[in-house]
Parts: structure tokens; C-alpha cells; sequence
């Protein structure tokens, strides 16, 4: 039996994070440094061998880098039409190549952060320490607001570890995160991160805290917020009310809130650099997990097959791939901030390639106006070649958005130039760069959408 296969009751779980902090390694098999230096070894062969035959007079294939150029011109153009800042990191596994838009700058990586939250806890699998039916004991400190079944179970509930891993994956569920964050502890999770990113990795927190670290930035009487108080907060539709009820909780006047509003806080927060990454970095995490060199192959599989299953963000980098396209991957949705990252793995015949895309946006309050950035960026990935074998513009790809608006309008031309959208971006004005001729918006999104405020 594995020492965690009976049922976890809260006096059990710091005794159980303390023996995962402390046994709890890398499984067996090439450490990642090491592989990825043998990888760059093999690549730098095959690109003098390659040199060398088309230096002899034997023609060369089409320029490796063509997809890149053509991606890095198209997202200039998708970062010109929306209101929201993209950055992008994509590689090709096979090829190594890679194309940057901005991903050495740093960026919040909201919920996508629960992937090494998942890797840690398989890791303890790997180990021999945790049993994914192994039963964990729901507590009322527990609750975190956000999405997935967890919160609709009772205090006192007995959850397997495998049901808090893919509530936490499938649907973000931000209460199955904390429960497993204590389970193998933080520090485990932090060294995950760390040993791809160092410090170019931002430290991990709970999802408790990140609400405690925003409200912080208004009172430090924050800190002592308790999980109902968190649900109760997120209830309120309102910034205002929100502010009201915070006050009350904390015992603070609003009059005393350290920043003026919302806004500020999260601004703060986000400045100080925690749940973030460059985005090379965390395609470096990504590209690791989909080699198998975080986990062992088992547990490989598995992770990448309940990212498979992912439910959230379907309007983001999904929506403008190839049908038929896998995409294994973690979606991120805080305030002014989304993000989707994962694996894309696509058949060519017998050939499958698989090529690791993480993508985030900033500064659009819209939660839909910042989704259609990131599906825009997954129609530019789709007509640069990059997942159609170097063929661009392939018509199995998607429209951008304004392109999909253009063929939709009515074909008769204006009497006067087209008047300038005069909607500020959220938070300031609009750049002349970020300009935009008004149009006809896309259809409205489907019942049940997020808000524009969610919670991760």
C-alpha cells in the first residue's frame, strides 16, 4: 500500500507534505539541463550537415525559418488590432525551430501555473508516495472561489487525489489546487518551476493567496481573509461592492484602502512578479513535460491526456487551429490577464508533429475582447505554415477575426472614410497604434460565458 492511499484527514496533511518535501526528487531519467543540451548537440549537427550538402550543390528545402518570419509579421498585425498586448512562444519539437513575440518579457501566468501544481503531485506518484485514489478531507479553510465541483462539495467530503487533479486542470478549479498545493507542499511545486526557469520563474503561490496578495495591496488586514470570506468577496458583481464588503471583513474603512481602487491593486500585484514567467520559460516547462523528462512515461501520458480534455478557454488558441488538431494545455484568466498554453500534436500521414505554443494577453478588461487576441494568435500559428508543413495561408485554417468581420459586412463601399472606434483601451487611452476602423462585432458569445472579472 502506498503510505498516502488512506484517506487524508487535516491532521494528516502537514505530516504528509513534510514527507513529500523531503523524498519527493526528479524521477529517473536524463535530468532536463542535460537533455536539452544533448538536443541542442543533435540540432547543431543536423544544421552543419545540412549546410554542408546545400554548400556541395545539392538544393535545399524551402528556408527552415519561413514559418517563423511569416508568424512574427502576422502577430504584429494581431497586436495592432485588439486592445489587448499579446506575447507569444511557440516551438517545433521536431525541428527546433522557434518563433518570439515578446516572450522574454514577463508575463502573469494566471491559472496555467496549476501545471507544475500537477507535475509536483505525479511526481509524488513517480515516487511511490501519493496514490491518485488516495482520499483527501474537504475543510471550510479549504474554499477558494473560482470554477470546478469542488466548492459544491460539504465540509467533511472525502476527494480522491485524481478527482482535485482534473477538477484543477479540466475546469481550473482553484479550491482542488490549494488542497493538492498542501498535499505535496509549495516548495515542491516552486522547485518544478525553478529547475526549468530558475529564477527567470516567478515564486508560486497558492490561489488563496493570490486573492490575499490583491486585497493586501488595500489593507494588510487582508491576510486574515478566510476561504468563505474569498467566495463571498467574489459574489459581489460590483468593484464597489466588493470594496464595501472588504472593508467590513477587515474591519477597514475604504476611506483607509492603501490604492483607490481594484484596478490599482491588481496592477501592484501583478507588478511584484509572482505567478509569473517569461514566456520562453514556461515553453521550456511545456516542451520538458511533452519529452518526458518531468515525469515518467505513465504519468506523462496521463497528464498530457486530462490537458487534452481541458474545458476552459475553447474561444482562445483552439478556436484558430487546424480541425483535427490535439492540443493539450492550461488556460489562465485573472483581471486584464489570460492566458493558454499547452502541446499542439497534429497528424501529417504517418508524420506527427508536435509543436508547444504559450501565448498570454494583457490590459483588455473585456474578457471576450482579449479571448478573440488569443484566437487570433492561433490563426496566425495556423496560416504561418508552422502546423500545415510549411504551407501557409492553408484554407482548413480560420479567418482572423477582422477578416471574418470584413466578409461578413454588407460589399458597399463608404462615403466617408470609416470614423475611429472612440472606446478608450481599459485603463488608459488607445494608443494610435491600436486604432481601429468601427465594424461589425462578431456574434455574441454563447449562454453561460465567464465574466469579465473571473477568478482565474
Amino acid at each position: 500500500m502506498h503510505p498516502l492511499s488512506i484517506p487524508l484527514s487535516p491532521s494528516h496533511r502537514d505530516a504528509a507534505a513534510r514527507v513529500l518535501a523531503a523524498s519527493i526528487r526528479t524521477p529517473i531519467h536524463v535530468p532536463f539541463p542535460t537533455a536539452r543540451r544533448l538536443r541542442a548537440l543533435v540540432v547543431a549537427v543536423t544544421a552543419s550537415f545540412s549546410a554542408a550538402v546545400t554548400t556541395a550543390g545539392t538544393p535545399a528545402d524551402a528556408p527552415p525559418a519561413a514559418w517563423t518570419k511569416r508568424l512574427e509579421k502576422s502577430l504584429d498585425v494581431v497586436d495592432a488590432e485588439h486592445r489587448a498586448d499579446i506575447g507569444v512562444y511557440v516551438r517545433d519539437l521536431e525541428s527546433g525551430e522557434t518563433a518570439r513575440y515578446r516572450a522574454s518579457e514577463t508575463w502573469y501566468l494566471a491559472s496555467t501555473v496549476k501545471v507544475p501544481i500537477a507535475i509536483a503531485v505525479l511526481r509524488g506518484v513517480d515516487a511511490g508516495l501519493i496514490d491518485l485514489d488516495s482520499k483527501m478531507t474537504l475543510r471550510a479553510a479549504d474554499y477558494v472561489d473560482g470554477a470546478g465541483l469542488t466548492n459544491r462539495q460539504r465540509v467533511g467530503a472525502q476527494l480522491s487525489v485524481r478527482f482535485l487533479l482534473e477538477q484543477m486542470i479540466i475546469y481550473s478549479d482553484n479550491t482542488a489546487s490549494d488542497m493538492l498545493i498542501e498535499l505535496v507542499g509549495i516548495r515542491n511545486v516552486n522547485h518544478v518551476a525553478s529547475e526549468i526557469g530558475g529564477d527567470d520563474f516567478g515564486r508560486i503561490t497558492t490561489l488563496g493567496d493570490v486573492r490575499r496578495l490583491v486585497y493586501g495591496e488595500l489593507t494588510p488586514a487582508a491576510e486574515r481573509l478566510a476561504g468563505n470570506d474569498l467566495l463571498l468577496l467574489h459574489r459581489q458583481q460590483r468593484d464597489k461592492d466588493r470594496l464595501a464588503l472588504l472593508a467590513r471583513l477587515t474591519e477597514t474603512p475604504v476611506a483607509k484602502f492603501r490604492r483607490s481602487s481594484l484596478d490599482e491593486a491588481f496592477s501592484a500585484y501583478y507588478a511584484s512578479g509572482v505567478n509569473s514567467a517569461r514566456l520562453s520559460t514556461y515553453g521550456d516547462l511545456l516542451e520538458a513535460l511533452a519529452d518526458g523528462e518531468m515525469l515518467s512515461a505513465k504519468q506523462t501520458d496521463y497528464l498530457l491526456g486530462v490537458m487534452r480534455r481541458t474545458a476552459t478557454g475553447t474561444h482562445r488558441i483552439k478556436a484558430g487551429l487546424l480541425p483535427g488538431a490535439q492540443f493539450a494545455h492550461k488556460t489562465g484568466t485573472q483581471r486584464r490577464r489570460i492566458c493558454d498554453s499547452g502541446v499542439i500534436k497534429i497528424a501529417h500521414g504517418m508524420h506527427v508533429q508536435r509543436v508547444v505554443i504559450a501565448a498570454c494577453a494583457r490590459g483588455e478588461l473585456s474578457l471576450e475582447r482579449a479571448e478573440r487576441a488569443l484566437r487570433d494568435v492561433g490563426v496566425a500559428l495556423c496560416r504561418s505554415g508552422a502546423i500545415t508543413r510549411g504551407i501557409p495561408d492553408e484554407p482548413a485554417c480560420p479567418p482572423l477575426s477582422r477578416d471574418e468581420v470584413l466578409s461578413a459586412a454588407v460589399p458597399v463601399a463608404p462615403a466617408v472614410p470609416p470614423a475611429v472606434a472612440p472606446a478608450p483601451r481599459a485603463g488608459g487611452n488607445v494608443p494610435a497604434s491600436k486604432q481601429r476602423p468601427v465594424a461589425a462585432q462578431p456574434a455574441a458569445r454563447p449562454a453561460g460565458s465567464q465574466r469579465t472579472d473571473p477568478a482565474r
